[in-house]
């Protein structure tokens, strides 16, 4: 096996899913100790973990955080095998294929979307390449949400078609 095989099948064994460590403290410590050490030994450490040499171009804050991660990958396991498939289908260029289970929220022509702002409800009618408000039609959600708040807003967000970052991330 070439030096670049044998990397691979170190970063592979080291990534799959392990028992959590049962010495919390020596890998605090290990972690704390991090911030200590110099460049060289960060890159040092970082050819350890990965088997091979870091960029040039990776800071040192970047470098900390990333053997920082690895330690505690290894300490209590990496990710799930089904998100470790979803990622490699993307890094593979087929990301639109991990996506295919994520439902799109949309609203199809004929959709009355209503909502309350500040007391008062309001009505939009969703038709094919514009929406309908107060009898006036509007290019997009976004346009009426402007109208209704004063201030820019998603209008897909302002309407729930579309979850705040948070609440997407959290499920």
């Amino acid at each position: 096996m070439d030096k670049l095989k044998v990397a691979k099948h170190r970063e592979k064994r080291f990534m799959k899913r392990r028992a959590p460590v049962l010495d919390l403290g020596a890998l605090s410590d290990e972690i704390s100790g991090l911030s200590k050490a110099g460049i060289t030994d960060l890159r040092e450490r970082w050819k350890t973990l990965y088997g091979r040499e870091p960029s040039g171009h990776i800071g040192r804050s970047s470098l900390i955080r990333v053997i920082a991660y690895r330690l505690q990958e290894g300490a209590f396991g990496g990710l799930k095998p089904s998100a470790q498939r979803i990622l490699d289908r993307v890094c593979d260029g087929r990301g639109e294929v991990g996506q295919e289970g994520i439902p799109q929220r949309r609203a199809s022509a004929g959709t009355v979307l209503i909502r309350e702002w500040r007391g008062v409800s309001h009505r939009v009618t969703v038709l094919d390449n514009d929406v309908v408000y107060r009898g006036r039609r509007y290019k997009s959600l976004s346009e009426v949400a402007r109208a209704i708040t004063g201030t820019r807003w998603s209008g897909p967000l302002f309407f729930g078609l579309k979850r705040r970052a948070k609440e997407a991330v959290r499920g």
